[in-house]
C-alpha cells in the first residue's frame, strides 16, 4: 500500500514535559488507521501534530519529520493553510460555526478561495450523510441540530475542501450508540476517497472499522498492525494487557 502519512523520529515536548518519544509511524493510503492506548499516552498530540496544530503554542518543541507523501509538513516554505485544507480534522466535540448550517459549508471555501455554490455544499452534505436529513433547512442554525448531526456537519465541512486525509479525535465519544454507528458507517464509506486517521478509546469501534491499528503508551508507539493482528495475536504483552481491559 501506498504510504500516505508519516512520521519519523518525532519527539515532542510542551514546556520541559516530553509527551511524543522517537515516534516513527505510518498510514496508508485509503485506509482507516486507529491509534489506541490510554488517556495522556500522546494519541491526540501524535494526530495534532500532522496538521501543525501545536504551532498554536509556543512552549511546543517538535522535533523529526512529519511528511504527506513526500511533502514535508514542517518545512519554512510550507504555509499552514495549505496543510490544512490537504490534512483536514474533526474533533472529539462537534464544533459547528454559529452560522447557518449552508454558511457551515460554505465559509471554509470561500476562505480558501475554493469555488462555492449550492451544488459544492450539496455534495459535501451527501458525502456526510446528512443531506436528506437537512435539503429543507439549509438556512437553519446548524447550533439547532442533534449532536450526531452537528458531527456529521463537521466531517461534510472538512470533506468540502477535498483533503488528501482527514484526522478524527474520538469523533464518536459524545454520541449515542444510533449515532455512533451513523458516523462508524460514514467512516468506512469516506474510506475510498480519503486517508483516515481516528483516535478511539472504543476498542469494539476500532475492530468494526479501523484495517491498521496503532497501540501507544507514554508517549511511544508499542506495536502497530493490521487490526485482525493486534487484536487476535498482539506480540506485546502490553498491547495484550491493554486490548484485555488489564489497564485503560
Amino acid at each position: 500500500m501506498k504510504t500516505k502519512l508519516s512520521a519519523k523520529n518525532l519527539n515532542l515536548s510542551f514546556a520541559d514535559k516530553q509527551v511524543l518519544k522517537n515516534i516513527s509511524v505510518s498510514f496508508a493510503e485509503n485506509e482507516i488507521t486507529a491509534l489506541i492506548g490510554p488517556s495522556g499516552c500522546g494519541k491526540s498530540t501524535l494526530l495534532r501534530s500532522f496538521n501543525r496544530m501545536h504551532d498554536l503554542f509556543p512552549y511546543a518543541k517538535i522535533n523529526g519529520e512529519l511528511f504527506l507523501e513526500d511533502l514535508d509538513l514542517y518545512a519554512k516554505n510550507v504555509p499552514v493553510t495549505e496543510i490544512r485544507k490537504r490534512i483536514g480534522m474533526v474533533f472529539q466535540k462537534a464544533n459547528p460555526f454559529p452560522k447557518s448550517i449552508y454558511e457551515n459549508i460554505a465559509y471554509g471555501l470561500k476562505i480558501n478561495n475554493l469555488p462555492c455554490n449550492k451544488e459544492v455544499v450539496q455534495k459535501a452534505l451527501e458525502e456526510a450523510y446528512l443531506w436528506d436529513e437537512v435539503k429543507n433547512d439549509l438556512k437553519m442554525p446548524a447550533t439547532r441540530l442533534s449532536g450526531g448531526q452537528q458531527q456529521r456537519l463537521c466531517i461534510a465541512r472538512a470533506v468540502a475542501l477535498r483533503p488528501e486525509v482527514i484526522l478524527m479525535d474520538e469523533p464518536c465519544s459524545a454520541l449515542d450508540p444510533v449515532s455512533t454507528l451513523k458516523i462508524e458507517d460514514l467512516i468506512k464509506h469516506l474510506k475510498k476517497k480519503y486517508t483516515i486517521v481516528i483516535v478511539t478509546h472504543n476498542m469494539q469501534q476500532a475492530q468494526r472499522i479501523a484495517d491498521k491499528t496503532v497501540f501507544m503508551y507514554l508517549g511511544e508507539v508499542k506495536e502497530e498492525g493490521t487490526t485482525d493482528d493486534i487484536f487476535n495475536n498482539p506480540k506485546n504483552e502490553m498491547t495484550a494487557n491493554y486490548i484485555s481491559g488489564y489497564f485503560g
